[in-house]
């Protein structure tokens, strides 16, 4: 069975000390290691005009949110022979260039290690249960997952069974 490590956080994460747990946990067996680090941007997406951010609020259900990521990272697991997936999701007030998301791999093979990395990612912008409210020159709002966001889930389809 396949090793999985989720933390929803306040606290900012250390790249290179999660690749090294994920490499340990990944053994011999391991022969690629898929990642992506999220970062805050210092413009508005979902607005026209880009306006400025000056911060992202993420809120979250604890205990809820873990189980929306477990089941996000068991949908990987289904599709691709995976060894080892860790997903660290921060919370709480960020910043521009902030990192707000880290997403590593573990596979024999890297085109499973790639795959399941992206699946996860395009998943965790629309099924992960957080609501984030965005600071910007256009005031204080709630944003959503984008239409972008949500094709991009969608294009994995419903699993064959």
């Amino acid at each position: 069975m396949a090793t999985r490590y989720i933390a929803v956080q306040e606290d900012d994460f250390d790249l290179a000390a999660q690749y090294q747990q994920v490499r340990t946990l990944g053994g011999s067996d391991a022969g690629a290691i898929a990642s992506f680090v999220g970062l805050v941007r210092d413009h508005n997406k979902h607005a026209g005009d880009g306006g400025q951010v000056s911060s992202l609020t993420l809120e979250h259900y604890p205990g809820m949110t873990e189980s929306s990521i477990d089941a996000i990272i068991a949908e990987a697991e289904s599709r691709w022979p995976l060894l080892v997936t860790q997903v660290i999701h921060r919370v709480g007030t960020l910043q521009p260039e902030d990192q707000i998301v880290l997403v590593l791999v573990a596979s024999g093979h890297r085109d499973a290690a790639f795959a399941a990395a992206q699946f996860i990612m395009d998943y965790l912008k629309t099924r992960a249960v957080f609501w984030k409210k965005e600071a910007s020159t256009r005031g204080n709002q709630w944003i959503e997952s984008t239409e972008q966001d949500q094709e991009r889930s969608d294009k994995w389809g419903a699993q064959p069974r």
